[in-house]
């Protein structure tokens, strides 16, 4: 269900009426989008994002029916630097849990699925990007705006490379914390891998999956302010296959703004 719709210069907008109808609503579109590719691709190539933000659409994704899961190559757009690999709070765990291990993909490329460490996982899954160009990209936006792990002071919209190792602002450390991902701010690590801006925009589609009202601020700075690396997000306004979904507590400091 769809309260409202509209456009910020090409980027579309839909406001649900709460997260879980903002769920339903993405994952219908993205699985019907899923359907349509796989009629003229034998595969498709799918990057997910790893946070509770996604949970409700990642559930709903699961539920559509007529997808050929056999045909997808998962991918996953950032993982944390040095948690040991059985730890809870890694990526790759949220993304088995929810729907890598869930469904039968053709193939799942993981960040860390090697005992390559540093450069060499940055080389690995560049090239494996380059080789799978990315069809459908699911995210989400940070509280700081970031897409993936690209905080502002790392956020480069004219990045060469697709894939890079980041520092981590405060504000993002908070978040995982706020989030309930991590006890205490000192737990969360200071590193990560992430796929850049121009990775991430390299995708022919992207779905941006965005509740609560702790993004309200990132949401009104992602539509409303000048398109530039302060809010990493703002880019989305400039892809031409872009769609922000959002639940009424997200759009709540827009809403006015657009008269709606």
């Amino acid at each position: 269900m769809v309260v409202l719709e509209f456009c910020q210069d090409q980027l579309e907008i839909a406001v649900c009426p709460n997260r879980e109808a903002m769920g339903c609503t993405a994952a219908a579109e993205v699985g019907a989008l899923i359907q349509r590719l796989l009629e003229t691709r034998q595969y498709i190539n799918m990057m997910f994002a790893a946070a509770p933000s996604q949970s409700e659409f990642l559930e709903e994704l699961l539920q559509m029916e007529g997808i050929d899961w056999s045909r997808v190559n998962g991918f996953h757009l950032d993982e944390y630097v040095g948690l040991d690999k059985t730890h809870p709070q890694r990526f790759a765990a949220f993304l088995g849990n929810h729907i890598f291990d869930k469904a039968p993909f053709n193939k799942v490329y993981y960040i860390e699925d090697t005992d390559l460490k540093g450069d060499g996982v940055v080389c690995r899954y560049s090239n494996l990007l380059r080789e799978h160009p990315i069809d459908i990209a699911c995210i989400g936006i940070g509280e700081n705006g970031h897409i993936a792990f690209n905080d502002p002071h790392v956020a480069d919209f004219a990045d060469p490379h697709n894939f890079k190792i980041v520092d981590l602002d405060d504000r993002c450390r908070t978040q995982q914390v706020n989030d309930g991902c991590f006890p205490n701010f000192d737990a969360v690590p200071k590193r990560a891998y992430t796929v850049t801006v121009p990775g991430i925009m390299s995708a022919r589609y992207i779905y941006c999956i965005v509740p609560s009202q702790n993004k309200s601020e990132a949401v009104k700075n992602t539509l409303r302010g000048p398109i530039d690396t302060s809010c990493p997000a703002s880019i989305l306004r400039s892809h031409q296959r872009a769609k922000l979904y959002l639940d009424m507590e997200a759009a709540s400091s827009i809403l006015d703004i657009y008269d709606l």
